[in-house]
């Protein structure tokens, strides 16, 4: 790994002993799951070309969720996508009336990304780097940077709230034209979701509408094709922990989710939408619970459905789930060692004997659960290594022995299963559980 960063090997060893998906480096650390890689790679390139996807990520907490969504966000980063990505919460959801679904658009635009940005906060270099595009293509044409940043957002101006995104934008230029700070940051306040009310917005900018709980996803397709004209490829949307709408406690509430879950899905489905695409990780229970999850939604259910053909052995990768494989102990051997090379990059590194042991033991504690979800396996090998470098005179085998470890319950589904009284939906979704 001599092409690794200092930086990274920082952010790898910290994210892995706290638990967390490190934002930097995956590629060294990435193991098995090629095929299901391979296929979003191509959704990707479709995005790029002009279409759209949407895929749900499935799979168990620590199976590796978030760290495949991460790594897809990096591969689009490369090939020219504008990324934004953010976890749902209980203040944060797709579809809401308190304000919540506007949060979670402000969450997304906070942590917008591209390639020479990729730890977020780039909106203020994308919309730069459109005006300086007009300014460049309009000195060429011999023609005003105004008038060619109009004729760039009209087609913006046929989208559902374009009028008002166009105006916005063309504020901003005023604002870097005039150099007046104050409106070019009222303008990315609008564009990032940040103004509560219309009369705000109205006051500083001229504009009679904000971003709001109705018009998220709305936003989202201007900004895709905001972006495009920027020069860059597409928007991929990133949305994790989507299994908490499964813990929404109002049918309600999850229901008004679920249909605009389906609004995009039938957007994406039928080519209406352009440069864009979505990501959508969740639990088993989030997908297939008939009473509480995405199944629960018959229009969705039947989308949905998996291909009755993929069985015994045979895999359809092309539909819009997608369940990720369990690690295999032989890919768990290989990511332990990864991970040795990343925190032992010296001449004397742990034996392999010590990693068949480490496992050996994970396997005796815990089942097969250390290598089909390995969230706390990785995160006690790493908290292991640590040891041996700051205690020269312990040795591993010792601290393999004293080695105490459990399962990754993760945030499991037991409390909302006793709260509505059921168990799980089927005998197919129990097998999904630990």
């Amino acid at each position: 790994m001599a092409d690794l960063k200092p930086r990274e090997r920082d952010a790898i060893v910290q994210a892995l002993r706290a638990g967390v998906v490190p934002k930097l480096g995956l590629r060294h650390i990435q193991v098995g799951r090629a095929r299901e890689i391979e296929e979003l790679v191509r959704d990707i390139d479709r995005i790029a070309d002009g279409g759209s996807a949407i895929r749900f990520i499935i799979g168990e907490y620590g199976s590796g969720k978030t760290f495949f969504l991460n790594l897809i966000r990096l591969v689009a980063l490369e090939k020219g996508l504008v990324v934004m990505f953010a976890d749902l919460a209980p203040d944060r959801r797709i579809h809401a009336s308190g304000g919540q679904a506007r949060g979670l658009y402000a969450e997304m635009a906070r942590n917008l990304a591209t390639r020479t940005k990729p730890d977020g906060g780039a909106l203020a270099s994308v919309v730069e780097r459109f005006v300086a595009k007009a300014q460049q293509d309009g000195e060429a044409e011999d023609r005003s940077a105004g008038e060619m940043i109009r004729e760039r957002l009209a087609h913006l101006e046929e989208l559902t709230g374009g009028f008002d995104f166009a105006e916005v934008v063309r504020r901003y230029w005023e604002g870097h034209d005039s150099g007046d700070e104050e409106l070019k940051s009222a303008a990315l306040r609008w564009l990032r979701g940040e103004f509560a009310t219309r009369t705000d917005a109205r006051k500083a900018l001229g504009v009679r509408t904000i971003v709001d709980d109705a018009s998220v996803y709305d936003h989202l397709k201007l900004m895709s094709a905001f972006v495009t004209s920027a020069g860059y490829k597409g928007l991929l949307v990133g949305l994790d922990e989507m299994v908490n709408l499964f813990k929404l406690s109002s049918a309600q509430a999850r229901n008004a989710n679920y249909e605009q879950i389906l609004r995009i899905l039938n957007d994406v489905l039928q080519g209406s939408a352009a440069h864009l695409g979505f990501l959508m990780g969740g639990t088993p229970e989030f997908l297939m619970n008939t009473r509480r999850g995405l199944y629960s939604y018959e229009a969705l259910q039947s989308r949905l459905a998996e291909n009755s053909f993929a069985r015994d052995g045979l895999v359809d990768l092309s539909g819009p789930v997608v369940r990720l494989a369990n690690l295999t102990p032989e890919d768990l051997f290989v990511l332990l060692a990864n991970i040795r090379e990343i925190m032992q990059p010296g001449p004397d590194p742990l034996p392999d004997e010590a990693l068949e042991a480490f496992m050996a033991h994970c396997s005796d504690r815990i089942g097969e659960a250390y290598f089909r979800t390995p969230r706390n396996t990785v995160t006690a090998f790493v908290n292991l290594l640590a040891v041996l470098a700051q205690n020269p005179g312990v040795t591993w085998p010792d601290l393999v022995e004293a080695l105490d470890i459990g399962a990754d319950a993760g945030d499991d589904m037991s409390d909302v299963d006793e709260a509505i009284g059921a168990e799980p939906a089927s005998e197919e979704l129990a097998s999904f559980r630990l």
